[in-house]
């Protein structure tokens, strides 16, 4: 039987919605394997979205029109993006703004010393590769401004380098070393946040004490209680801060707009803050919070891995690799070593932070696996959006410097 004119089969769709739900559970798997102390967590996922993006994807379009595979993959991505920026807001909403205020200055300088060290490195890798490779410098600089996105694992970032380049030839060029940088920009930075407390053998519970867990006793609790809730779950004010930060995500200033994870989380972060407007709650309970981000996590990565893996086949180059894998740990060692030695931070603040300055949504699950509290969701909040910025205006900068 084939539906919409031919273009997919309830076949086909069964057979997506079969692969998601095995990616899924082969990835947990993977990602429960742990040695020395270090796992790769919901990470695993993406590894496994990979593997089978490498193997399966031919099938997989031949199953259903190419075209339709593309955009299901891309709503799974998005719809993932959505549901754990959302939870994240709510999450960090209660100590983000008297966190920000108190370490207004260390997050700022702190996301833009990662985003300008990677750019500068980029630069350099420019000057440097464009002398010992076959693409003209325009290809060979679209190549690196994508492969700098990827690995910062940044969709403005990307969407702004495909924005500046121009031509279509171009933008795809930026795809190839968006793909190719991605993997080791999601991996890398997961396995960082896990390294780093072990070769500091730090004290979790002395970290976790040092993050702010303000006192919320200020009767909150006995007021929330005659609050109106809307539902049980609180799904209908997650569903509501969603939709008004897609809302305000879409809007375009110029070439830069605060995208889909931008606006959920700053809609969310605002409903977490206040928790309730006039007698009725827009918290979600806790549980809800905790589904949805993972929930959100693993769909983000299989969307990305399963396309990702298709492309990285095809454009595989290992000095591309390498490129990647520079970019992502120097900035990351060098905003660890600012956050530790000039700016004073504590390790989970610092940790917190470098993965809000590194954009990386997966690294943050981990983080919070890691830390064994919610609360560094708070310094990731205050980071990111200052990253967010910064990444496409270097990326513009690059592109304009060396067209």
């Amino acid at each position: 039987m084939e539906l919409f004119n031919g273009i997919l089969s309830i076949h086909g769709v069964s057979f997506l919605m079969i692969s998601v739900i095995a990616i899924a559970a082969l990835g947990y798997v993977l990602g429960r394997i742990t040695i020395k102390g270090i796992s790769l967590g919901t990470a695993g996922v993406f590894i496994i979205s990979l593997l089978y993006g490498c193997i399966f994807y031919k099938q997989l379009s031949s199953e259903i029109n190419t075209d339709f595979v593309g955009s299901a993959l891309k709503i799974v991505d998005n719809l993932g993006l959505i549901l754990f920026v959302t939870a994240v807001g709510f999450i960090a909403g209660p100590n983000f703004f008297g966190n920000f205020k108190k370490n207004f200055k260390s997050y700022v300088l702190l996301a833009v010393i990662i985003i300008f060290s990677a750019g500068l490195v980029c630069a350099g890798c420019v000057l440097i590769g464009r002398n010992f490779t076959d693409l003209t410098s325009e290809e060979f600089t679209a190549m690196l401004s994508g492969i700098l996105s990827g690995a910062l694992t940044s969709t403005p970032g990307f969407s702004a380098a495909k924005d500046a380049v121009g031509t279509d030839h171009l933008q795809s060029i930026v795809s190839v070393g968006y793909a190719i940088a991605y993997i080791f920009g999601v991996i890398g930075v997961v396995l960082f946040v896990q390294i780093i407390p072990k070769l500091s053998k730090a004290n979790m519970e002395k970290e976790r004490a040092l993050l702010i867990p303000a006192s919320k006793s200020d009767g909150k609790e006995k007021k929330a209680a005659k609050l109106i809730e809307m539902d049980s779950f609180g799904i209908m004010p997650f569903a509501l801060a969603a939709f008004f930060g897609i809302i305000i995500g879409s809007f375009k200033f110029g070439n830069f707009s605060l995208s889909t994870t931008g606006g959920c989380l700053l809609v969310s972060l605002i409903f977490g803050h206040f928790g309730h407007f006039g007698k009725f709650s827009v918290t979600p309970k806790d549980s809800t919070l905790k589904v949805f981000r993972e929930l959100g996590l693993m769909f983000f990565l299989i969307g990305a891995g399963v396309s990702g893996g298709a492309k990285f086949v095809q454009y595989f180059d290992a000095v591309y690799f390498i490129y990647g894998i520079i970019l992502t740990i120097l900035p990351m060692v060098i905003g660890y070593l600012f956050a530790k030695y000039v700016l004073k931070l504590s390790l989970l603040n610092n940790l917190g932070s470098i993965t809000g300055g590194m954009t990386s949504t997966p690294a943050l699950g981990t983080l919070i696996s890691t830390a064994g509290t919610e609360n560094v969701a708070s310094a990731y909040a205050a980071t990111y959006p200052v990253a967010l910025i910064s990444v496409v205006l270097v990326e513009q900068f690059l592109i304009i410097l060396f067209k």
